[in-house]
């Protein structure tokens, strides 16, 4: 008998009512994540990666405008049949996120010493001495130099790599089983982005904590995540490795995302692809493969019937009436070392 998954999410469905009536952002999400693990998400803006990561830890407005359906069971326990009370519990203890932009989680009137040892105190029962002093070990840990200084500093006297380091330390400062980083480089130039990342890693290595770790760039997937989900309009289109997503991919629109992707040293003067047309609204999903309307394979088969998220090779899993076809195609692979 396997290992028990450290998180495994089953049928999750994220509703949000509208104007315009309910629409479902999120839509029969199913995948395992094992203790120390690096899962990759990718995907366009509007493919619901975000939506995904924040409903794991229920952040959405359940009393007025989100509803959940299915399972999300940490170590075992489902999180969505937990009373409110208890996932506030869990929240910054056992799973813990990092967002996109610091400035708008860190709170400009208090000290970033503050900050930390709040969400210290909140889980943890210490004192407020032993919480500074954890609060001065964690900035210490994530790489800011001076940390007994900086830690009576407030978030505008920091740069914006220091900022998210130190939303690094206070998303860390429980020792979390679980951290979801939801595109914490992309604002950040290359070097500090760098930085993060080995940041990231190093802390994945010495904590053993799983890691979501939701982005764009397809080239620091390669560099940090063992698995891939790519996702596209609210479901999970394939399923793999990591080095199998770059040197065979098997859904159309994974194709796509990988030749809209430069090669430092390819051709110029040649046009980057492009995948045509954009991502649907969700009042208006295609009736039946939801990348249909812009898939050079689509026939009349996509567009009238669901294909269904089936396993292939062994370990992948591709959401395509047409996957025997593509696989069969020869193509260069994406090189991730020219990233």
């Amino acid at each position: 008998m396997g290992k028990q998954p450290l998180l495994e999410v089953k049928n999750l469905r994220t509703h949000f009512q509208t104007e315009r009536g309910s629409v479902t952002a999120v839509d029969g999400i199913n995948f395992q994540l094992g203790a120390g693990e690096i899962l990759g998400v990718v995907g366009e803006s509007g493919c619901g990666k975000s939506v995904m990561s924040q409903s794991i830890m229920r952040l959405f407005d359940e009393k007025y405008s989100a509803k959940y359906e299915g399972e999300i069971k940490l170590n075992g326990k489902n999180l969505l049949d937990l009373p409110l009370s208890q996932m506030q519990k869990i929240r910054g203890n056992d799973v813990s996120m990092i967002f996109q932009d610091p400035l708008s989680s860190l709170n400009p009137v208090y000290t970033i010493g503050d900050q930390i040892e709040e969400s210290i105190m909140l889980h943890q029962k210490v004192t407020k001495k032993e919480a500074s002093r954890k609060a001065i070990e964690m900035l210490k840990l994530i790489g800011i130099p001076s940390p007994e200084k900086r830690v009576n500093e407030y978030p505008h006297q920091l740069s914006g790599g220091m900022q998210q380091r130190v939303m690094i330390a206070m998303a860390l400062s429980c020792n979390p089983k679980l951290l979801i980083a939801d595109e914490p480089t992309t604002a950040l130039d290359v070097t500090i982005q760098a930085q993060i990342l080995d940041l990231i890693l190093d802390l994945n290595e010495k904590l053993g904590m799983s890691v979501i770790f939701i982005t764009h760039d397809l080239g620091v997937v390669s560099e940090i995540c063992t698995r891939v989900l790519v996702m596209y309009l609210g479901q999970i289109v394939e399923e793999t490795d990591a080095d199998s997503l770059f040197s065979k991919p098997l859904h159309p629109y994974t194709k796509g995302l990988m030749k809209s992707i430069p090669q430092m040293d390819g051709d110029r003067t040649q046009k980057l692809h492009m995948i045509e047309g954009t991502v649907p609204s969700l009042n208006n999903i295609p009736k039946g493969c939801r990348f249909a309307t812009r898939c050079p394979f689509a026939d009349e088969l996509c567009k009238d019937n669901v294909p269904e998220l089936r396993i292939y090779e062994g370990n992948k899993k591709v959401r395509c009436w047409h996957v025997d076809k593509i696989a069969q195609q020869e193509e260069v692979p994406y090189d991730s070392s020219n990233n």
